[in-house]
């Protein structure tokens, strides 16, 4: 499987982080300009410092790599943690950057688009541009783990949402609700 992976400045960094250790696919990372502020201000650390969990990173600003072209196969874009700004950029048409390119090019190849939006109370218009894209065949994740297993640690609490994500790529990782009676 081969991934996009963009990370935007919607605090959440975390989330990125736990994702790109646990996703075993090819990846190929993407951080915007405020997504590095992020990954600072959250985390303590540089896209070089994620450089271990991906197969390649391309700049932001970069339109002509590789995934800013529908003659280029991925099998999913995921952005996490994704900014409603971004997320109004991706419904209103516009590829300015390589993130919100990659998202057309998944859009309109039917790509499948993971969007993780960690932003609370959300407006009216982005849940709005939520609905629009996921009635173009986006899936809208809002970072909101699941608790019904008890989260002990906040390792765990950022674990059980990547694991839906992953679960959304059809890669089983994370044990669902009440599992153990189904299996």
């Amino acid at each position: 499987m081969k991934l996009v992976v963009g990370i935007t400045g919607s605090s959440g960094a975390v989330y990125a982080l736990d994702f790109l250790k646990k996703c075993e696919a090819d990846k190929y990372l993407i951080v915007s300009s405020w997504g590095k502020v992020l990954l600072h201000d959250e985390l303590n650390m540089s896209e070089k410092d994620l450089r271990p969990y991906v197969k390649g990173s391309f700049s932001d600003d970069d339109l002509t790599a590789p995934m800013a072209s529908g003659s280029n196969f991925f099998d999913a874009l995921v952005i996490i943690p994704a900014s409603t700004s971004t997320i109004g950029k991706i419904a209103s048409g516009l590829g300015d950057t390589l993130i919100t390119r990659a998202a057309q090019v998944c859009l309109k190849e039917r790509y499948k688009l993971i969007i993780c939006v960690r932003e609370t109370p959300m407006s009216t218009l982005a849940l709005e541009q939520c609905a629009k894209l996921s009635n173009y065949g986006a899936t809208i994740m809002p970072i909101s783990p699941p608790m019904y297993f008890v989260p002990k640690s906040v390792d765990e609490y950022v674990g059980a949402f990547t694991s839906r994500v992953l679960e959304q790529l059809g890669i089983r990782s994370g044990k669902g609700w009440r599992g153990d009676e189904f299996s």
